[in-house]
């Protein structure tokens, strides 16, 4: 197949086969996106490798789960915006589901000893996913010095000095972008028929992509009130949908800081609770937010039943997290259509690759300092910011348990789901035997 052309499944075999994939995508990003190019590249043939690539350059450079609007790309490009909308939802519906019979599981039970044990294990686990993530996502994304550059001045930018992410990747892209013009960039290929971009077409999809997104924020402000838990939650996920970039893994230390320190929606610690759950479903590892809005809504549950008002939350947190994704595709997929061969996009594009690396390792740094010590110290001296753990407040277990995760992992190739029971497994035995 030439590689600027697609293939013409019918659109129940495309269903079909995103119905497999959202079932599959496990392992978080890397794993989910090695998952459809593995079906839609090398199986189906549905797509060529530098299409693919190309799309998923464009997808992180938006705000969300990358891998979900890398699904919605492909199934625009294949049946328009059915094939999309079909695509992002089935790659999100397994997730969801089994996301909210877990955070059910883990408001009525999280104060048992079973529970918290089963828990323990999984951080444990969740450390060793995130820094394969890390290296898996390196390999991918860093194939010369330059990008290394990058990705090495991301983390110390986020990590050191607090940078927000939006201006970590806006420098990545600049930096990339005047690269690239010291050599004269090649021309830009021109897309299909079926991807011609409009300034109509383009009002019309921002139109109603943004009364869509805050329609549920409207109703809630006028049925319940400026001062309730669901305008809250509304409001600040979809602030987290404009603001955050890079996934899950980048997002959750905004996330935590904010549900944790402003709002008073979950105890330190509950985040990794809630990653850890969201690491054991189908789907994007960002479904961590429904877990989070379903504890703020349960905890403050209003004139509703605190079940009732959990799954009000986490339904709209779902949605004003997922809906702004299907629209950063269908407003701009088609001028990345045609752009699609543009050195200095490209350029960018590779460059904004490389400094989520550095943020994701930034997060595998700040999960193995919270999962291995008690007590953490921030020392500040001017903009520069460190976490220096107290070496006493070491938890063994804990680091045990990790390193056992990551020979598991890294040696043996054990699959996720085996790592994340066999750990939750352990943690209950260990911790229910040690008394602690």
């Amino acid at each position: 197949m030439a590689e600027d052309t697609l293939g013409t499944p019918t659109f129940r075999e495309a269903t079909r086969t995103w119905g497999y994939i959202g079932l599959n995508s496990f392992g978080g990003p890397a794993g989910q996106i090695a998952v459809m190019h593995r079906v839609l590249v090398d199986e189906k043939k549905w797509i060529g490798e530098e299409r693919f690539l190309h799309a998923l350059n464009f997808c992180m450079l938006l705000p969300g789960p990358e891998a979900q609007q890398l699904a919605t790309y492909v199934g625009w490009l294949l049946h328009g915006w059915r094939g999309g909308l079909t695509a992002g939802t089935l790659f999100v519906l397994p997730g969801a589901i089994v996301m909210l019979i877990l955070s059910y599981i883990y408001a009525a039970f999280s104060d048992v000893s079973t529970v918290q044990s089963l828990f323990f294990g999984l951080k444990c686990a969740v450390l060793a996913i995130v820094v394969e993530a890390v290296i898996r996502i390196g390999k991918r994304a860093l194939k010369s010095r330059f990008a290394y550059g990058i990705a090495a001045a991301a983390f110390v930018a986020i990590f050191f000095f607090q940078v927000p992410f939006p201006v970590i990747i806006g420098v990545a892209a600049l930096v990339g972008f005047v690269r690239s013009r010291i050599s004269p960039g090649q021309a830009a290929v021109k897309t299909n028929g079926s991807a011609r971009p409009t300034v109509a077409r383009s009002a019309g999809v921002l139109a109603g992509g943004l009364l869509i997104w805050f329609a549920p924020l409207g109703v809630a402000y006028l049925a319940l009130g400026p001062e309730s838990v669901y305008v809250d939650i509304a409001a600040f996920f979809s602030k987290a949908a404009v603001v955050t970039l890079g996934g899950a893994y980048s997002v959750l230390a905004y996330i935590a800081q904010e549900a944790v320190g402003t709002f008073g929606w979950l105890q330190p610690g509950e985040m990794m609770d809630g990653l850890a759950m969201a690491e054991t479903t189908p789907g994007p590892l960002i479904m961590v937010v429904q877990y989070v809005g379903f504890l703020a809504a349960f905890r403050d549950p209003g004139p509703l039943p605190p079940f009732a008002a959990g799954t009000l939350g986490a339904a709209l947190t779902t949605w004003v997290t997922f809906v702004p994704c299907f629209l950063w595709i269908f407003l701009g997929a088609p001028y990345i259509e045609r752009l699609r061969g543009n050195k200095a996009l490209s350029a960018a594009l590779a460059s904004i690759t490389a400094a989520v690396v550095g943020v994701v390792l930034n997060l595998a740094v700040w999960f193995a300092l919270h999962a291995l010590f008690a007590e953490l110290d921030e020392k500040n001296a001017g903009p520069l910011h460190v976490l220096v753990p107290d070496l006493a407040s070491i938890n063994w277990l804990a680091l045990a348990l990790s390193a056992a995760a990551a020979v598991a992992t890294f040696k043996y190739h054990a699959g996720m789901l085996k790592v994340l029971a066999g750990c939750a497994l352990s943690g209950l035995v260990l911790r229910l035997a040690l008394g602690v």
